[in-house]
């Protein structure tokens, strides 16, 4: 009988070696018969030598020890054709020519999960096992167990291991894992266990995956070493398992992963009732996997409405109540958001003795939750301010290095502030990179704000513009978020700039409530049911004719 070794070695190498004579030294000494580059490995960690009944194995006193089929060598031990050594790093397949092969027929067998399922149900149970043979029994009360211990709640976690343990109880392998497919198509192994003493390893390759949970098949592998599909999974050939099966977790809406378990050749060798087994046992897991998913998922998105509707009343909460009276002009401001909450911002302030009146639009980066936060903290930083005596362009300069110095470079806020005195119907301003504001005149035509600088926080040091405007009797401004003009129709033609003054400019005229009610009804009726896909604010201020 002649000994021929495949090497997969700990630097990932691959080849075979065949032992000339009747004896053969492995480890990492130059002088060794078989010398490999492995730190973990001795000088001379193991002989392989021939005796009357065959070939034998022996550790040589090495740092590391040496396994046989995952069992550590105390002893020489004969050698079978497909038994699996590991030293140090390195693992080494062996084969006998001469000796019976372990195993006839395919290296791989693929058959149908839902198939199997099938036929392995004579008179059957709820579950689909058959009750009419010892083998069927045993199935049907490991099934029951598991549906028992299922029928509390329980994690997601809790019951992977549990789906492990009756693996392990009742087709005995010397490794186990659960791969789940997540949203994005990727396959995760998300539970693996091992028997104690025993480096845990991967237990895949792309090849048994595609046939599983693509295919729906179940797999039993007689020899992953002698079949070149696996030949690309390094991990696979050095855990030093074999012998494999693998069901699909599968379902009526289809595969949510596979369930494997493995051993070494010379320790376990599955047979047709382990696949019968192990295809009712992932039957049963995958109906269970997907009801616990579903209610994390129903849980997760409770907790996220919560969230949502703890920041939406934190939003009322900072927009006005109620809007300050400025004799001679009447005030309108309104903010609907695209997720529930938004990251706009409107605010008026009576201030300087009463002599002055504030206008503050703001639209923060980003949407929903995330904004609505960055919009409560700029609201905070620009109270004071506000609240000075300063123009709008000091007001910007300050306003921004705050939301620069507290929130990440990504995070800043396009914003129109405007300090009228309604005297004399003066209006300073500073755009902040905003959508320019305009100045509806009561004669007829419009004039565009568009004097000012960067958007606030985007920038260190940021220096503001200011431009200045009268707005006489009859006059309106409009301030406005991209929402608005933005908004696109089933045609993907944006609202735009000049629509928006066209329409502001048909209902000047009416009450303000009035008027932008009607500029939102003909927003809807543009966008033609697309949604809108950003928060929308309008504040309108108008000079008494």
């Amino acid at each position: 009988m002649t000994l021929r070794l495949r090497v997969v070695s700990a630097d990932g190498r691959r080849f075979d070696h065949e032992v000339e004579g009747d004896e053969l030294v492995v480890g990492r000494s130059s002088r060794a018969g078989l010398a490999l580059a492995d730190r973990a490995m001795s000088r001379e960690h193991a002989r392989f030598h021939r005796a009357e009944e065959g070939w034998l194995l022996e550790d040589l006193g090495s740092h590391n020890g040496t396994r046989l089929n995952e069992v550590p060598l105390d002893s020489p031990r004969r050698l079978h054709d497909g038994d699996t050594v590991s030293v140090g790093g390195s693992v080494l397949v062996v084969e006998i020519h001469g000796e019976s092969a372990s195993t006839s027929g395919d290296s791989v067998i693929y058959r149908s999960a839902r198939d199997l399922l099938q036929s392995a149900s004579g008179d059957t149970d709820i579950s689909g096992i058959g009750v009419g043979s010892r083998k069927a029994a045993d199935r049907l009360h490991m099934l029951n167990q598991v549906n028992q211990a299922l029928a509390s709640s329980i994690s997601l976690e809790e019951l992977l291991e549990l789906i492990l343990d009756r693996a392990f109880v009742h087709l005995k392998p010397q490794e186990a894992a659960i791969y789940l497919r997540d949203t994005g198509g990727n396959d995760v192994c998300a539970a693996r266990r091992s028997t104690p003493g025993r480096e845990s390893r991967p237990m895949h390759s792309k090849s048994l995956l595609h046939e599983v949970i693509d295919k729906g098949m179940v797999a039993h592998v007689v020899d992953s070493s002698v079949d070149e599909r696996f030949s690309e999974s390094k991990s696979l050939m050095m855990s030093g398992l074999r012998s494999f099966i693998a069901a699909p977790l599968l379902d009526a809406q289809g595969a949510l992963g596979m369930i494997v378990v493995g051993a070494a050749l010379g320790v376990r060798t599955f047979r047709d009732e382990d696949l019968e087994l192990l295809v009712s046992l992932a039957s049963v897991a995958a109906l269970r996997i997907r009801n616990v998913r579903l209610v994390a998922e129903a849980m997760e998105r409770q907790r996220l409405e919560q969230e949502v509707k703890l920041a939406r009343q934190i939003q009322v909460a900072i927009l006005p109540a109620t809007l300050p009276t400025v004799p001679g002009y009447e005030l309108y401001g309104g903010t609907l958001p695209s997720r529930g909450v938004s990251g706009d911002f409107y605010k008026f302030l009576i201030r300087g003795n009463d002599r002055e009146c504030a206008v503050f639009v703001a639209d923060v980066s980003g949407k929903g939750v995330a904004a609505s936060l960055l919009t409560a903290s700029l609201e905070a930083l620009s109270a004071l301010p506000l609240e000075g005596s300063d123009p709008p362009d000091r007001i910007c300069e300050q306003v921004g290095t705050l939301l620069y110095r507290r929130t990440p470079p990504e995070k800043y806020a396009t914003a129109f502030l405007g300090i009228l005195d309604p005297e004399e119907g003066r209006l300073s301003f500073t755009n902040a990179g905003h959508n320019p504001a305009f100045v509806l005149r009561a004669a007829g035509g419009h004039e565009w704000l568009k004097s000012g600088g960067v958007p606030l926080g985007l920038l260190a040091g940021a220096k503001y513009a200011s431009g200045e405007v009268t707005m006489g009797p009859g006059d309106a401004l409009v301030i406005y978020t991209d929402g608005i003009s933005e908004a696109m129709n089933p045609d993907e033609e944006e609202f735009g700039e000049d629509r928006l003054v066209e329409t502001a400019a048909r209902y000047r005229h009416l009450p303000l409530r009035e008027m932008a009610a009607n500029l939102e009804r003909d927003l809807d009726a543009f966008a033609r049911g697309v949604p809108f896909h950003d928060d929308r604010t309008l504040v309108i201020v108008r000079r008494a004719s």
